[in-house]
């Protein structure tokens, strides 16, 4: 099972923009499909973005048009641009590799401990 470390976060002004990176022990090159996921303060983890293969992707409606998620296979790392950001991104943000389940994806294997975003009003 491939291990995902997430890097990248910060603090920065609404407005402003943060590329998160995440970083796998091995290959994914024969991963289907890999995500986003964010957490913030009391509310339930959800989805942010999904990247397939085939470089097919999925984002949340919150963050359409603002963020990009991206991978690179060669050096078996996930990537979100988040631009544009606003105070309510601020969560921990996780990498994982995802499943399809009916119309959304889950994510599949442990959780790393994910990258804090906090954007500033």
């Amino acid at each position: 099972q491939v291990q995902l470390v997430e890097s990248g976060g910060g603090l920065v002004q609404g407005g402003g923009s943060l590329r998160l990176s995440c970083a796998a022990s091995g290959s994914i090159f024969s991963i289907n499909a890999m995500g986003w996921f964010r957490q913030a303060p009391g509310k339930q983890r959800e989805l942010v973005a999904v990247i397939t293969g085939g470089g097919g992707t999925t984002y949340a409606d919150s963050v359409k048009g603002r963020f990009t998620i991206s991978r690179d296979n060669a050096k078996n790392t996930l990537y979100l641009q988040m631009n544009s950001l606003k105070p309510e991104d601020t969560a921990v943000y996780y990498c994982q590799v995802v499943e399809p389940f009916g119309r959304t994806w889950y994510g599949v294997g442990s959780w790393g401990q994910g990258t804090q975003v906090t954007v500033s009003s």
